[in-house]
């Protein structure tokens, strides 16, 4: 007779054997689709074997030079390993799985909104020294995890790396998130600016003479191409990269993951959003929005059949996609995405490839093999998309100070974040 521990165990065998089963089937049948849509355009990064690893797509100007410049002298770029980063569909079932991770020895704060609601700064400290003090010359690099709100083992990967070079990291929570309390009965939707708009500023104050850069993980991308298109020139911040961010999310939301990747991201959305089922209860139908199966139908739970101002799916999106005033971003916006990346699907459909060609702002890094928000390196478990955004930053800095060496120090009054806008794209 068979124990019970005997068929669990059987059981998470036969789930994990159907899981390998399932992606080793995927990868034949969409590698060579995968292969066949590449964007061919763009400047090649080549590989040890000298085959191209990465291509930069942009609008030919003087800084695009230099990143390409840049970029292609980065270890990072010459190659991923060959076994981990050619099954994106592991990389990410590994990712669902891991549990939220903690802050290492970071001290938070609440900060209080106008409408009486808190969002929480995670400051990071590690071996290299603590963050978080007022004044200094340090960029400050804003972290903004995905739209679920977790801080992944990759977001704090990370911000320790940037740490241990010189920058000064911190993890926006939006309000609900993370442990980070509901004191009003509403959250943030998908490509709402405004409570980042806040943190911002209060960044700003805290560190009026640093650099203040932005980096944001998948979804969470969202809100921070919102914020970039809506605040257009008075941004406030210096430069901004997304890791496989969305560009399209009601297409996103409409397509639908694959059911092994969306219903243990909507059992951990489900779990956030039961602990505040008393405040919510008095904007929407909890009953209701912990019964949806799909994220679609959360989504559309919370903001657009609330008590108070429900509005359709399609009024919904016109104020909350992210790209919808992308023409106005006036910072330097890296987006690395790669074409196996299970989470956005492929790329000829999902890359808004114009918008590179066309704007000076942002730049596209398409990989080959990265899978969403993994880009691992070698067997160590890195991650070679940190070393590319950090060298971004550090490329974009070095730029200005080249192009404009008495203006990077700001005139009197202004940070030296804003001096390099009104010349970089020369």
């Amino acid at each position: 007779m068979v124990s019970p521990e005997g068929l669990v165990a059987a059981a998470v065998a036969l789930a994990g054997l159907s899981l390998l089963a399932w992606c080793l089937w995927a990868r034949l049948m969409e590698g060579p689709r995968a292969r066949g849509e590449e964007e061919e355009d763009g400047i090649p990064f080549l590989g040890e074997d000298g085959s191209w690893r990465c291509r930069l797509l942009c609008k030919p100007s003087a800084l695009a030079e230099h990143l390409a410049r840049s970029l292609g002298r980065s270890t990072a770029l010459r190659g991923h390993g060959w076994w981990w980063p050619r099954w994106p569909r592991l990389q990410l079932m590994w990712q669902l799985l891991q549990p939220p991770r903690p802050v290492p020895g970071g001290t938070r704060e609440l900060l209080q909104l106008r409408d009486a609601g808190l969002v929480a700064l995670d400051w990071l400290a590690g071996p290299w020294g603590a963050a978080g003090g007022a004044g200094g010359l340090s960029p400050v690099l804003l972290l903004i995890p995905n739209a679920a709100g977790v801080v992944t083992a990759g977001l704090l990967r990370l911000g320790l790396r940037a740490l241990q070079g010189g920058f000064v990291p911190v993890v926006f929570n939006r309000r609900g998130h993370n442990g980070c309390p509901l004191t009003t009965p509403r959250l943030q939707p998908f490509g709402d600016p405004g409570d980042l708009r806040e943190a911002v500023s209060y960044l700003r104050c805290r560190h009026p003479k640093a650099p203040l850069l932005a980096a944001s993980e998948g979804s969470g991308s969202g809100v921070l191409l919102a914020y970039l298109g809506e605040s257009g020139s008075s941004s406030r911040l210096a430069a901004a990269a997304c890791l496989s961010p969305v560009f399209s999310a009601r297409e996103w939301f409409e397509a639908r993951l694959p059911w092994l990747y969306e219903w243990p991201l909507l059992l951990r959305l489900k779990r956030g959003l039961s602990r505040y089922a008393t405040s919510l209860a008095e904007a929407v139908d909890v009953e209701g929005l912990l019964g949806s199966r799909s994220l679609r139908e959360l989504e559309e739970s919370l903001f657009c059949r609330s008590k108070s101002r429900p509005t359709s799916w399609e009024a919904y999106w016109e104020r909350n996609e992210p790209l919808r005033d992308a023409d106005e971003a006036a910072v330097p916006v890296l987006c690395l995405c790669s074409a196996d990346d299970p989470v956005r699907g492929p790329p000829a459909r999902s890359l808004p490839l114009e918008l590179f060609r066309s704007s000076p702002y942002f730049f596209l890094l398409l990989t080959r093999h990265g899978g969403h928000c993994g880009f691992p390196w070698g067997d160590a478990g890195r991650c070679w998309g940190h070393e590319v955004v950090l060298e971004f930053f550090r490329a974009v800095g070095e730029f200005l100070r080249a192009e404009e060496p008495r203006k990077f120090g700001g005139p009197k009054g202004e940070p030296p974040a804003f001096a390099w806008q009104r010349s970089y794209t020369r």
